[in-house]
């Protein structure tokens, strides 16, 4: 764990959770992330603003706190660009499937106390542990 930096997380976490219950709050909708830009892409009467809004704040976080002064990590990709894209597509397959990503299921869904979630949750991590250890240990990649 080279990288581990538990304020930092910390504070992201805080910020993640504030920003799905300022939302629930506000516009009685879940932060699931692919939902939202499932809506955004098909937009229904009333709800594309809300949703470029929340998407338009997730892009632009990095760069923000860059102008503030943070230090950003270095982003460093090892796979080769239709790795990239297959994850890309299974991660989409996934969503779909599971009707929900892990910001949905994770975040949102287990705080509401959703045994759904908890195993949509369950069912992510078991796969990203099998997909690592695959990767890693089985492959060498």
């Amino acid at each position: 764990m080279d990288n581990f930096t538990p304020l930092p997380a910390l504070g992201g976490g805080l910020l993640i959770g504030l920003s799905a219950a300022l939302l629930l709050l506000a516009n009685g909708r879940i932060a699931g992330i692919s939902g939202i830009l499932d809506g955004a892409l098909r937009p229904k009467a009333g709800e594309f603003g809300w949703r470029m809004a929340f998407l338009a704040g997730l892009l632009a976080a990095a760069p923000l706190m860059a102008l503030a002064g943070y230090d950003l990590p270095a982003i460093a990709i090892d796979a080769a660009l239709p790795v990239v894209v297959a994850a890309g597509v299974l991660v989409g397959f996934g969503t779909r499937l599971g009707s929900g990503c892990t910001s949905g299921h994770g975040v949102c869904g287990i705080g509401r106390g959703s045994g759904r979630s908890v195993a949509a949750t369950l069912t992510f991590m078991a796969t990203a542990a099998a997909t690592v250890f695959v990767t890693r240990h089985v492959l060498g990649a």
